[in-house]
């Protein structure tokens, strides 16, 4: 391949904020000879093409995969299930794929189950807004960035070191997890948050927005994401989900009933532990 490229061939599946800006880093940083985009939508592939995202676009799965030496799924979680059967059958021998899912059990298991002579990797880049769409797209999301890695047993490690490769040329540290790990780990760290930011503003008054400053818009700037894309998370990491969501519901229910007892020794420690918690965030290395 020319210029030290790591693919001839990537075709991206989806170029929205994700996947258009997986192309324009990938072009930015050389990674492959062409880049490939599969969208259903004339107006995505367009506007992929004009901010050079994208060499080419195409609506049609099998002569957008069947040359690819590497595609990567960047659409939300359900369309990446239902894909993976489909695209399986117009692979190369030898293709890697990846995706960017934000759950992994299910997607993995998907792909191992259809896969035969073409290597799965599942792969989940901790980048992303809570805008949606190419015109969104930076070539720089991935610089800085945490991506987490979900090999199983079952997972080619050519392929795997091929999909490392591609993160850290972007500018991403990798972890490496199971995908039932990924699935439990996230469920708190994104799942959460973001259920939280949703419900956070819609339990407020709408003629009270007005009056909203700096930290209610910080809390609840996530609650802006696309709600297609939390619903098929919430479907297919439902059980991790709720048991997030039943610690929250234990917790709150203790501020409650700190309040209602006036316990302010109580409730300043309880606060203590979360604000140091809180701060040590900031200072605590990428995994």
């Amino acid at each position: 391949m020319n210029n030290g490229s790591l693919f001839k061939q990537v075709t991206i599946v989806g170029v929205g904020l994700i996947g258009g800006s997986l192309g324009m880093a990938i072009k930015k940083h050389h990674l492959a000879e062409e880049v490939v985009g599969l969208s259903p939508h004339h107006s995505s592939l367009a506007y992929a093409l004009e901010s050079k995202a994208i060499d080419r676009g195409l609506h049609d799965i099998q002569k957008a995969v069947e040359a690819a030496d590497l595609v990567i799924m960047a659409t939300p979680v359900k369309t990446i299930i239902s894909l993976l059967p489909m695209i399986s059958k117009h692979l190369k021998r030898g293709a890697v794929v990846t995706d960017v899912g934000s759950i992994k059990t299910t997607i993995v298991d998907t792909a191992e189950r259809h896969f035969s002579s073409a290597f799965f990797v599942g792969s989940h880049p901790l980048a992303g807004s809570e805008k949606a769409g190419a015109v969104f797209a930076n070539p720089n999301l991935f610089q800085h960035s945490l991506c987490i890695v979900t090999p199983t047993p079952k997972t080619n490690r050519l392929a795997e070191e091929k999909v490392r490769s591609l993160w850290e040329s972007l500018g991403a540290t990798v972890k490496t997890l199971t995908p039932s790990e990924h699935d439990k780990i996230l469920a708190f760290i994104s799942h959460l948050p973001h259920l939280l930011a949703y419900a956070l503003i819609d339990v407020i008054p709408g003629e009270y927005l007005p009056y909203a400053a700096s930290g209610l818009k910080d809390t609840t700037r996530i609650a802006a994401s696309s709600p297609n894309m939390w619903n098929d998370i919430c479907m297919t990491n439902s059980k991790n989900i709720v048991q997030t969501l039943d610690e929250v519901v234990k917790k709150l229910s203790l501020f409650r009933k700190l309040i209602l007892a006036k316990a302010e020794e109580n409730l300043i420690e309880t606060f203590k532990k979360a604000k140091i918690k809180r701060e040590s965030l900031d200072q605590t290395p990428k995994a």
